[in-house]
């Protein structure tokens, strides 16, 4: 049984490492779904309770969180990137020094 969408992108987040990020585009990319960034995000907020799929690794093309700043998710995405190691400044992370390249 070939896996779904949604879990062919929770694979390739999974696969993210500690201290690394990857773009919507990237992952949607390395999922085999071409440039379904969109629906990465979609994905992403499917994820079951319990799930230990590292979300915030995952941002805009240009670093950016895509939340809104100063919601309790872009400040839940900031913390949990902090604790990874990756250097958030004012809601961008730079994807030239944090880019996962697998």
């Amino acid at each position: 049984m070939e896996a779904t969408r949604e879990q062919k992108i929770w694979q390739v987040v999974l696969a993210i490492p500690a201290g690394k990020v990857a773009s919507y585009g990237q992952v949607a990319a390395m999922a085999g779904l071409g440039r379904q960034a969109r629906f990465v995000g979609r994905a992403l907020g499917k994820l079951p309770a319990g799930h230990s799929v590292p979300w915030f690794r995952v941002l805009r093309s240009t670093g950016q969180i895509a939340f809104p700043p100063g919601s309790p998710a872009y400040e839940r995405q900031v913390d949990r990137l902090r604790q990874d190691g990756v250097e958030v400044v004012n809601g961008r992370v730079s994807m030239s020094r944090y880019r996962w390249a697998p």
